[in-house]
């Protein structure tokens, strides 16, 4: 499976943030979308989960040769402020949630199992969200969108404000979830997409590239594109 970006850009005003964007993601990896903070990366997202309307240009799905276009389904959007509904407790969202896509989702376990999953412990499964940690939240749209086997999976710095252990449940959740859909993971810490990431995709001056990772491993690449991103904010 194949997640094609044709063609798309994206202004506020009279500054273009997205420049004719042209690229293909591949299932089976993580890719790192690498950038400062301010360079488009959550305005990329939010055209391609249709928050926002993009001004130019097309994204579709290929499985096997076939076009087909992207549903609301294909697509999982873990923010980086998570977003979940206050005033009900894990377990009733958790319900909630199966109750309402029981006829989309295989291989339900039960909500306990799904808790441990995410290693969320008995005494936090009956609390309002309200009450939750940052990290304990983020956990929790971590877990919808497993549950849901989204084929693109779209992650805004979801790791940035959460403490060393919960970071490395994770990192080691989304290695797990990666075989057979696209995950797209945007953060603005290169030594972050080195370690989680099978490919990096840096966002500067509004465009795409490719950067071998291999290269990232050399002080004096890593300097380049700091560089790079110092020159955009720069501008």
């Amino acid at each position: 499976m194949k997640f094609v970006i044709s063609h798309l850009s994206k202004h506020f005003e009279k500054k273009e943030v997205l420049k004719d964007i042209d690229f293909t993601f591949e299932s089976g990896k993580i890719y790192g979308l690498l950038g400062r903070n301010g360079a488009g990366k959550t305005t990329l997202f939010n055209c391609l989960n249709r928050d926002i309307k993009m001004d130019s240009g097309s994204f579709y799905l290929e499985e096997n040769g076939q076009r087909r276009e992207v549903s609301a389904e294909d697509i999982g959007y873990v923010l980086s402020t998570p977003t979940v509904p206050e005033f009900l407790t894990g377990r009733e969202f958790l319900k909630f949630f199966l109750d309402i896509n029981e006829k989309v989702i295989s291989h339900t376990k039960s909500i306990d199992e799904y808790f441990d999953d995410m290693s969320i412990d008995l005494e936090d499964r009956d609390k309002l969200l309200k009450d939750y940690s940052h990290g304990m939240k983020n956990k929790m749209q971590m877990l919808i969108n497993m549950i849901a086997q989204p084929n693109i999976l779209l992650l805004d710095e979801p790791l940035t404000s959460l403490d060393v252990v919960v970071a490395e449940e994770m990192k080691q959740l989304l290695r797990s979830l990666k075989s057979g859909r696209i995950t797209i993971f945007s953060t603005h810490i290169m030594d972050l997409a080195l370690d989680l990431c099978d490919e990096i995709v840096l966002l500067n001056h509004g465009e795409l590239e490719v950067v071998d990772k291999s290269n990232l491993d050399n002080q004096e690449f890593k300097e380049k594109i700091i560089a790079a991103l110092r020159e955009e904010v720069h501008e």
